[in-house]
């Protein structure tokens, strides 16, 4: 790994440049922003940005509602302030006089999750998310495989357009609330909300981004005296509470011993009664994940059934138990559509029992009654392949409905050699990736046509829309950058898969898991329940070798003759920000000749001295300055388009009008009408590596500031490292701390289900 400067790099201190302005007083979101980059920390600020009103940190900030905060107000925000310094303990909070609530900054807390007002619904063992009907002839997709716009996503309505919102606000107004959460409020909780609200002040919870300390003033304030840290009601929504930011980080359950630790942290006197309460009241649901013994087989659905094994007792809501059994239906369906060709068994399901079907047909009747390719075609595909893994893979993939693929960038021609081999024997067949990059890169391999999103392919923008039954309408799919896809998103796509197709996820698991919750790649890999094949492609030059080594702990010096990697110390924070600017105008473009617009800065976190924040102020400063005619943007500055949380899309800001703010976004055009703006769009010359995690760009800058070295793992530099394609610069201030990240921190585990109930339904796969 060259250590040498850049052509024009300058080896003494850098010169003074004046850096962006920051609140001396900063809001508990732009603290958490300043944590290094985890699975949830654009999702997280998404939400904290949608409860508050307000945009990112790049736009004008937007005045308060509602004018100043009254007296009540004032005194609840000086409470919150005594709490969060450790002068007053939590449960202090319900002896005092009742107080309003905190105004503002209650809005902009950082990782809230909403609680479901209603409570958890039974599990009634029904199936999954409902597939979503045909959109008919002329519909989305309908002959169109891509389309020139981006669904937006969830958005949250202003507050005049929620039923109920006026209600709502005169109890905000009475608890000290700000009335800007009368829209949110409603379209959180419902039919009734103001009601639900008043009897239950700590559904505010149900807001994101509305921390537990802020609905405790709130229901202070209503409640007066009768308020206490016992109430069953505040133990109830805190529990729902603490699942949600659980989901946040990547979790979609967890043990009860960390429920009761998470309740007795925020003062819940007795936190038995009250998981037992929410257990009680439906709010929450209580699984038993059987533990794995070393070294012992878990069997599958019918063996052993009456052998006690250890088990582990999690408690989840129900939207995530919900994906994930219906996740692991779909996945054990689709593994047994060729189970009696590949000679394995088929599971035990009703539908097979009540048919009579005995499975020992052995020559594929699906196949045959469809006209599809027989054996003799996929092998003759396969001895066409272009590499000896390709053809390994079209072989498993002609025998089984559901195959796992891993591999680095180089192994991504794998899958689409599967998809060229499937659509030349006459099957629809597509590939889709996680971003709009990755959709174009894929396009380099297979037909156009072929490959889409999955985002853009749930929706129907993109690729063959529906049958008439709902279901997608395709034989073969294989989805790359697997591990991007969350425990809802996955079965979503899962459902919608028609019956007797193929279904081959691929992926490095090396890289950050995805911003949702769930591990879906990681748990099937783990569950070893379909054929899983590993490429035997490394990735090419310096930079795979590099990346290559970290994969399995190691931090390597590698050769560099063309300056492919470079590393570039940086004293501090201010150093790393003047770097990485020079880095990217002047040094990249000079001596590796990747002009800025192709080069990708990526950080740790949005905050902190070289965060996104401070890094993309430089950067506009330097390649695009203006006024920021248009909610802070202009023409050519380069952003990142948040649709929905954890969904980031890189994009350039071309114009701006009535209609909003106009976007190309990986060459699909983008319109992000103006009350979305600031709540949606950020500056993109720097990202997160969650951010940038399924693209790649020509160059990669990475900025490693000490103050981010107790975030960084193995995982993050990882992704980080291999987003380059001819060139990594490394502006490196964290010195041994990356090497022991590399070496020592793996990813943070996440508490699932999907692993256990695979290993349940299916037969091992050998």
């Amino acid at each position: 790994m060259s250590t040498d400067r850049l052509a024009g790099e300058a080896a003494s201190a850098p010169e003074e440049e004046p850096t962006p302005d920051t609140p001396a007083a900063r809001t508990a979101t732009d603290a958490a922003d300043g944590a290094p980059d985890s699975g949830g920390d654009e999702k997280g600020e998404a939400q904290a940005a949608s409860a508050s009103g307000t945009g990112s940190e790049e736009s004008p900030a937007k005045p308060a509602e509602g004018g100043k905060r009254s007296a009540a107000a004032e005194a609840l925000a000086a409470a919150v302030r005594a709490v969060e310094s450790g002068e007053r303990s939590a449960a202090s909070f319900f002896n005092d006089a009742p107080a309003a609530r905190q105004g503002g900054a209650a809005a902009r807390a950082a990782g809230g999750g909403g609680a479901r007002p209603d409570g958890a619904r039974e599990r009634t063992g029904g199936p999954g998310p409902e597939r979503p009907r045909a959109a008919g002839p002329g519909g989305p997709g309908a002959g169109q495989p891509v389309r020139t716009t981006v669904p937006p996503g969830p958005v949250p309505r202003p507050a005049g357009d929620v039923p109920g919102a006026g209600e709502v606000r005169q109890v905000l107004v009475e608890g000290g609330a700000p009335e800007a959460l009368a829209g949110a409020v409603a379209a959180a909780l419902g039919e009734g909300a103001a009601e639900v609200l008043r009897e239950d002040p700590w559904q505010l919870l149900a807001v994101p981004g509305v921390r537990h300390d802020q609905a405790d003033g709130f229901a202070r304030a209503l409640l007066g005296p009768d308020c206490g840290p016992g109430d069953e009601r505040r133990s109830q929504a805190l529990t729902v509470w603490l699942l949600e930011r659980a989901a946040l980080e990547g979790h979609t359950a967890l043990e009860s011993s960390a429920l009761r630790a998470g309740l007795a942290e925020l003062s819940v006197p007795d936190p038995d009664a009250g998981l037992r309460s929410a257990i009680a009241d439906g709010r929450v649901l209580v699984f038993q994940d059987a533990l794995d013994t070393p070294g012992a087989a878990r069997p599958a659905a019918g063996d052993g059934e009456d052998e006690e094994r250890p088990v582990r007792v999690l408690l989840g809501l129900d939207r995530f138990a919900l994906a994930e059994e219906s996740l692991a239906d779909g996945l054990a369906r689709l593994a047994g559509t060729f189970a009696d060709r590949s000679g394995g068994p088929a599971p035990d399901t009703e539908e097979n029992a009540a048919d009579g079907e005995s499975g020992d047909s052995g020559d594929g009747d699906a196949e045959v009654a469809a006209g599809a390719p027989g054996a003799a075609d996929w092998e003759a595909a396969a001895a066409a392949a272009p590499s000896p893994s390709a053809a390994e893979l079209i072989r498993a993939a002609a025998d089984h409905g559901l195959v796992a693929h891993s591999g680095g960038e180089a192994a991504r021609a794998e899958p689409a050699a599967l998809v060229a081999a499937a659509r030349s024997l006459g099957l629809r067949a597509y590939a889709a990736a996680h971003t709009g990059d990755g959709r174009q890169r894929l396009a380099a391999l297979v037909d156009a046509a072929s490959a889409v999103t999955v985002a853009g392919l749930l929706s129907g923008h993109e690729g063959p829309g529906r049958d008439e039954d709902g279901a997608l309408a395709l034989d073969l799919l294989a989805v790359l950058d697997a591990p991007q896809l969350d425990v809802e998103t996955a079965a979503m796509l899962v459902e919608s898969l028609p019956d007797g197709a193929r279904l081959v996820l691929s992926g490095d698991p090396g890289v950050l898991g995805s911003a949702g919750p769930g591990k879906v790649f990681a748990d099937l890999l783990a569950a070893r329940r379909c054929p899983q094949l590993v490429s035997r492609t490394p990735d090419p030059g310096p930079i795979g070798e590099l990346v290559s080594g970290i994969g399995i702990g190691e931090l390597n010096q590698v050769e560099a003759p063309g300056k492919e990697v470079v590393i570039v110390p940086a004293r501090d924070a201010g150093e790393a920000v003047h770097r990485a600017v020079q880095l990217v105008a002047d040094s990249v473009p000079r001596a590796i000749g990747v002009e800025p617009e192709h080069t990708q800065v990526i950080t740790p976190g949005h905050g902190g001295g070289a965060g996104t924040r401070a890094l993309n102020a430089a950067l506009k400063e330097r390649l695009n300055p203006g006024p920021g005619r248009f909610g802070g943007f202009d023409p050519g500055d380069r952003v990142a388009y948040v649709p929905a949380p954890g969904r980031a899309l890189p994009g350039t800001v071309v114009s701006a009008d009535a209609d909003g703010l106009h976007l190309d976004c990986a060459g699909t055009a983008v319109v992000v009408p103006r009350e979305q703006v600031a709540d949606t769009v950020r500056l993109g010359w720097a990202l997160t590596a969650h951010q940038a995690v399924g693209a790649r760009w020509p160059a990669v800058v990475v900025v490693l500031p000490g103050d981010a070295a107790a975030g960084l793992t193995r995982a993050w530099a990882y992704t980080a490292f291999g987003r380059g394609e001819r060139h990594l610069s490394v502006v490196h201030g964290a010195e041994a701390a990356l090497a022991r990240a590399v070496a020592e921190i793996p990813a943070a585990e996440r508490t699932t289900r999907l692993r256990s109930l695979l290993q349940t339904q299916l037969p091992s796969a050998g």
